[in-house]
């Protein structure tokens, strides 16, 4: 059977996008890239909207890349639940930005730019890209980011907790200053998740300091060939 097809999305500015593709190639998949000025998905069978500086995050990080025409394509098949996507930081901030995802992302509480490894918490292991880990499983993970500040209203809180829309947390406490140390989100269908930190930045024993992040990308193909996933071990 032939390897499932993974689109990675490259925008002006993108800067993840190779090593979103190279965890797409580890993980056992075929990564596809996609072009932001193109309304073609070319018959992926998932999404990656990678980390970066999309548009040179003018006006807010994500606020144009919302209506790159490749999101005309991406937007509805996302909502109707068919097409699995990933957000990873700046692509957290796009999905955000497109309504596919409720809150928005802001200024670090500390105003200043974050580069560090960043212990988070799996809450929710039946998303699209979460099913290989546990609940409570704890993973360290690279994260870098300005504005990676979660906020939303209270009623949207209380939604995302009550529906075990929370798919991960920061441990102890959010260096970002996000509301309920949320790190990252899912959409109703949980096909769509967002999340702050890297996990294509934590899939190689070599590079980065664990290989906590190669889950999300083995979850996903788990779910596309309706194989039974293997729970990821942190550390």
């Amino acid at each position: 059977m032939a390897a499932p097809r993974v689109g990675v999305v490259t925008f002006p500015g993108s800067l993840d996008d190779r090593d979103a593709a190279r965890a797409v190639r580890i993980a056992g998949a075929e990564p596809v890239s996609l072009w932001h000025g193109d309304a073609d998905l070319k018959g992926v069978d998932a999404v990656v909207l990678p980390g970066g500086f999309s548009y040179g995050d003018y006006l807010r990080c994500g606020a144009i890349a919302r209506f790159a025409p490749i999101m005309t394509e991406i937007v509805p098949a996302a909502r109707s639940g068919n097409l699995p996507v990933l957000g990873i930081c700046n692509g957290f901030q796009i999905l955000c930005e497109s309504q596919l995802l409720p809150g928005a992302l802001t200024r670090n509480a500390s105003r200043h730019f974050i580069c560090r490894d960043q212990l988070i918490r799996v809450e929710a292991a039946d998303t699209v890209w979460t099913n290989g880990y546990s609940p409570g499983q704890e993973l360290l993970i690279p994260l870098k980011s300005g504005e990676g500040n979660y906020v939303a209203d209270p009623e949207t809180i209380a939604e995302l907790k009550r529906d075990n829309r929370v798919v991960v947390r920061y441990v102890d406490s959010a260096p970002n200053g996000s509301i309920d140390n949320i790190a990252g989100v899912t959409n109703e269908h949980r096909n769509v998740v967002g999340l702050m930190p890297h996990p294509e930045h934590a899939v190689e024993a070599l590079t980065g300091p664990s290989t906590d992040g190669l889950g999300f990308f083995t979850s996903l193909l788990a779910h596309l060939t309706g194989s039974t996933p293997v729970p990821e071990t942190a550390g």
